[in-house]
């Protein structure tokens, strides 16, 4: 590597970290960045600028935003005494993409997982429990992986609700499914197919 290109390598080397990119689309990615500075590069840098200085997870469910509560949480109108239980981030929106779902959130951080050393106090479970009491919840929604990780973790949170109503989410959502990569259509039925857990 010569000293000319050093940090252009050393963009490519952080590209090719993201999730869906190898060295080679890291590659092309970044030469069209830099022939497209003007209009790409430079607004692609100040987003990410801002956007590093000002992300953060809401205190309440675990989205991510800019402010200290999300919309969703803010919002009165997705007060209606339902909660949607999530694994991550990424589940949320695809939650919200599908609009299926007028409720508010709750983030886990992940899944139960004995071999990964996942305990239930690695996961955001005791802050959904104080919320059911604190927004008066009625039912909670178990929108978990169809995968062994995701349905224990759905048996132990249903476990430490009594007297909660809980659903999980039904037909379209295929075993094995990550909830981000299906489509609007199968999460809707997903939703409107629900039952009891």
């Amino acid at each position: 590597m010569s000293e000319d290109t050093r940090d252009i390598e050393a963009l490519i080397d952080l590209m090719a970290r993201l999730p869906g990119l190898g060295p080679r689309s890291a590659r092309r990615a970044v030469l069209h960045l830099i022939k497209k500075r003007r209009q790409q590069l430079i607004p692609l840098a100040e987003t990410l600028a801002r956007v590093g200085a000002t992300a953060r997870e809401c205190v309440t469910c675990g989205n991510i935003g800019t402010a200290d509560q999300c919309d969703i949480c803010r919002s009165e109108k997705r007060a209606n005494g339902q909660i949607c239980v999530v694994e991550d981030v990424a589940d949320l929106w695809a939650m919200e993409r599908g609009q299926a779902f007028r409720g508010r959130y709750h983030v886990l951080g992940g899944t139960l997982s004995a071999l990964d050393a996942v305990g239930p106090e690695d996961l955001r479970i005791p802050q959904l429990v104080a919320r059911i009491a604190d927004e008066g919840v009625g039912e909670i929604i178990l929108a978990l992986p169809a995968t062994v990780d995701g349905q224990t973790t759905a048996h132990y949170i249903a476990d430490q609700l009594p007297g909660v109503t809980v659903t999980s989410l039904a037909q379209g959502v295929p075993m094995g499914g990550e909830l981000d990569y299906l489509d609007d259509g199968t999460i809707t039925a997903a939703f409107k197919a629900r039952r009891a857990f």
